[in-house]
């Protein structure tokens, strides 16, 4: 029973995400194009496995980030040079990854859709 409450706690911070964070819609909703034009596409296994790794990393990334702006927001609701600087590094992170995923996008789906359209 434990396990499951775990399992729920999980799905809940991750739908509150969702709802709340703008940014996290725009991720899904790129993972969503993404794994679309992977299925169109016919990716490998290995291609396969290397898209839902970056899905996943950015996903998570988006989840750390909102986790530490939630927990810096509440410890420091005032102004202070640490909680804008905990609050940048996150978002830097999600950049980082979200533009890794991006040069993966490029190198996986490029020469498919030069063939594809052409």
């Amino acid at each position: 029973m434990q396990n499951l409450a775990a399992f729920r706690y999980a799905i809940a911070g991750i739908l509150y995400c969702v709802r709340q964070e703008r940014n996290m819609k725009i991720h899904v909703v790129a993972a969503l194009a993404a794994i679309f034009a992977a299925w169109q596409m016919d990716l490998s296994s290995t291609e396969w496995a290397i898209l839902l790794i970056s899905i996943a990393g950015v996903i998570t990334a988006e989840l750390f980030n909102t986790a530490i702006e939630s927990v810096v927001d509440r410890v420091s609701p005032e102004m202070h040079p640490l909680a804008k600087a905990a609050k940048d590094a996150a978002a830097g992170a999600v950049l980082v990854q979200a533009m890794a995923s991006l040069g993966i996008g490029y190198i996986l789906f490029f020469n498919k859709l030069i063939k594809w359209w052409g």
